[in-house]
């Protein structure tokens, strides 16, 4: 009865360490990204892409803030957005989420994202999720500030899982 009981008890354990919510890593900064160095173009084919943006709750009412992103796979296809921001057309307001339709290199699972603020509002992105027709979405979570001038993300695809940026 008492190995019984024993392996209930460490079945329990490792269940419940089975079941933890991975540790979601925090957006970085890299200084050496180059959104213009594309080293494959995927013979010409374009693939469409849909990117939400969540704004923060935390970020101003309005920004005039200039944004841009960038993503990617492993294998070095990657997609380019410059100048997501229309302050006109009340991108990035407070609590808000905006959609995207974005034309570009057909990529394998992307594994990392990067967005470039230039301005001086201080915008602060909450989440961003892509959807592509061959590949499942994926999000990341930044709900922090982007420092001025300087790309900021994620990079899961060298040696970490993006297993805590996929929904």
């Amino acid at each position: 009865m008492m190995a019984f009981v024993t392996l209930i008890f460490t079945f329990f354990i490792i269940s419940s360490f089975s079941q933890a919510n991975p540790i979601a890593s925090l957006p970085q900064p890299n200084q050496s990204f180059n959104p213009n160095q594309i080293l494959n173009q995927n013979q010409g084919r374009s693939c469409s892409y849909t990117v939400n943006i969540k704004t923060s709750c935390s970020s101003p009412s309005q920004t005039r803030d200039q944004i841009s992103l960038a993503f990617g796979d492993a294998y070095g296809y990657q997609v380019y957005a410059p100048r997501l921001d229309d302050p006109y057309s009340r991108t990035f307001e407070r609590c808000s989420t905006d959609t995207f339709q974005i034309k570009g290199p057909c990529t394998y699972p992307i594994c990392y994202l990067y967005l470039y603020r230039r301005g001086y509002d201080g915008w602060v992105p909450e989440s961003v999720t892509v959807s592509s027709y061959n590949y499942r979405p994926v999000s990341f979570y930044y709900n922090t500030g982007i420092p001025y001038g300087v790309w900021y993300g994620f990079d899961y695809c060298h040696g970490s899982s993006a297993s805590t940026s996929t929904m």
